[in-house]
């Protein structure tokens, strides 16, 4: 059984650990995970600057502000993510705004899938490990509602479809982020509302 508290609390970084774990990986020629090949890491220097972007110019909605102003209670947020992740870096930097607009409610900590396998392959999507995927916990480390994620609903069936018409990459990841540059965190801001409404709207008991 997942010790999700010691996860949580001894393995997993909060987001500035992160951010500065991903950078002085760059610097040293690698990136998160064992594949340090010229494409993992020409991925995760464009996420860097995907998550410098979404950092600098994103606002919450007003839905979701009120969303978290109203939630009741203290809760963990843990995310699984990897550095060399397109959606990671289009979705994180939102995740962590929210802990940021309520740090009373929310404490946010991120996990790197290939160092927790066994994390991840108790939240797989579809048979497999993507990422991210963010789970919510209580005070006391217990998971309270389904995982979310590897991306907005509307996405994913897109990304399905253009996986039946054969799109393969680099031409895949252009199609993926041009509908996140399109979409502006709406669709994404749009799933965690609702998503937290249970929170704000009265406290749930542990799965």
């Amino acid at each position: 059984m997942l010790d999700y508290s010691n996860i949580f609390d001894k393995e997993a970084l909060d987001y500035p650990s992160y951010r500065n774990l991903v950078d002085e990986l760059l610097a040293k020629g690698e990136t998160t995970g064992p594949d340090h090949s010229e494409a993992m890491l020409h991925y995760s220097k464009m996420n860097v600057q995907r998550m410098n972007r979404v950092d600098k110019t994103t606002a919450l909605s007003a839905d979701l502000l009120a969303t978290l102003e109203g939630i009741k209670g203290k809760y963990k947020f843990l995310v699984i993510t990897e550095g060399w992740c397109g959606d990671a870096a289009q979705i994180v930097p939102v995740i962590n705004k929210m802990a940021l607009a309520a740090p009373d409610k929310i404490e946010l900590k991120l996990t790197l899938r290939d160092k927790n396998l066994p994390l991840i392959d108790a939240h797989l999507t579809n048979g497999g490990r993507a990422i991210p995927v963010l789970l919510i916990l209580d005070e006391a480390g217990n998971l309270v509602m389904p995982k979310w994620g590897p991306r907005p609903a509307v996405l994913q069936n897109l990304m399905a479809e253009w996986k039946n018409e054969g799109v393969v990459m680099p031409e895949l990841a252009e199609k993926l982020h041009g509908w996140y540059a399109k979409d502006k965190t709406v669709a994404t801001q749009a799933e965690l509302t609702e998503l937290l409404r249970p929170l704000s709207a009265f406290g749930i008991s542990p799965q």
